[in-house]
């Protein structure tokens, strides 16, 4: 019944008009983060960017590199797989990358290569059966659930499986080994046909909906609080800052600007307007826009910074003579005053 149900939920979505051509998002990256984030919002779908390794997955070269190939199923179907893997050069301990990159394909790409890629319009189409894991349903009742954890090379002596395997309804035999044992499963490595597959075989059963809905929350959450303390580290720096500011002399002329500083704040400021909740990213973009301005335009920016030198120039020359007016009369009224105090103790020693 809730197989049913799914299915029936994913007969009555359609796919929404694609905002770019596939040009455009092969060839800008933020383009195509953005176009990818708000199929996602419009498809009600949730969207997090995975890690592997300690580093985010560049979704964009995922894609553009199967797309090159004819989208996924062709990639599958004529064995390209391992090319889309070589683009990403992982380290040689990476045993894994064949599941993780697949899975994540069908989870956040699948349906916008259907859109974009394909322009295919209406229903959702699921993923060829090609698409999906090979490993027959009926070997491994568990499922290989592939995570980080499988991304490092195994040191456990190897123990052989049970044999001989059943032949599954794919009418070819697997054959394979343990390479490690922990808590919940083993790692295996698995021979089907003339392809080797690694993963894990986990003996707790798949999550429900419910579980993967309530992990999913306790993810989001946690990313959350991560970004709230990093606003907070921010504002007690700036607020740092802003005391040093106040402990200096207030009449100190302002120090000068480059022309980079000068191109930063215009850009910022309409990156904002733009997009209010992504300012993590405006470093990162603005110093490429900076990158891709021309001579002419760059000269711009670098004439304020020159003004603004000259600027920096005159105030310090004038803020330099006014101290040499204030130390002097500073000095005179000192004067006075000590010699006041020692008259005071020279007439206490005395007595009168």
């Amino acid at each position: 019944m809730a197989e049913e149900k799914e299915m029936e939920e994913v007969q009555e979505k359609v796919y929404p008009a694609p905002q770019h051509s596939h040009e455009e998002v092969v060839r800008e990256r933020l383009v195509f983060m953005d176009s990818l984030r708000r199929f996602h919002s419009s498809m009600a779908t949730k969207f997090m960017i995975p890690v592997i390794g300690g580093k985010e997955l560049d979704l964009h070269l995922l894609y553009v590199e199967v797309t090159r190939r004819g989208g996924l199923a062709k990639v599958i179907e004529e064995k390209k797989w391992r090319e889309v893997i070589a683009a990403f050069k992982f380290p040689p301990t990476t045993t894994s990358a064949s599941f993780v990159l697949r899975r994540y394909y069908l989870s956040l790409l699948h349906h916008y290569e259907q859109a974009y890629y394909f322009r295919t319009q209406g229903p959702l189409i699921p993923p060829a059966a090609s698409s999906q894991t090979r490993t027959p349903p009926s070997k491994l009742d568990h499922s290989v659930v592939v995570s980080d954890s499988t991304m490092q090379t195994p040191k456990s002596r190897k123990r052989c499986l049970p044999e001989p395997q059943n032949k599954g309804p794919y009418n070819f035999t697997v054959t394979g080994s343990i390479d490690g044992k922990f808590e919940y499963g083993y790692m295996v490595t698995v021979k089907i046909g003339s392809e080797i597959l690694r993963g894990v075989l986990y003996h707790v059963q798949q999550p429900s909906a419910a579980a993967s809905s309530s992990l999913a929350a306790v993810v989001s959450a946690a990313h959350e609080a991560s970004n709230e303390r990093c606003t907070a580290a921010m504002a007690r720096t700036r607020r740092r800052r802003r005391r040093g500011w106040r402990s200096r002399d207030p009449a100190h002329p302002k120090p000068n600007r480059s022309a980079y500083n000068f191109f930063f704040a215009e850009k910022h400021s309409k990156l904002k307007v733009l997009y209010p909740h992504r300012e993590r990213e405006f470093s990162k973009m603005i110093g490429e826009s900076w990158n891709k301005l021309n001579e002419e335009e760059r000269m711009v920016y670098q004439n304020y910074g020159l003004k603004d030198k000259e600027r920096y120039k005159r105030e310090m020359q004038e803020y330099k003579e006014r101290l040499k007016l204030v130390q002097p009369k500073e000095m005179a009224g000192a004067e006075p005053s000590k010699a006041a105090s020692e008259e005071v103790k020279g007439v206490s020693a005395d007595g009168h």
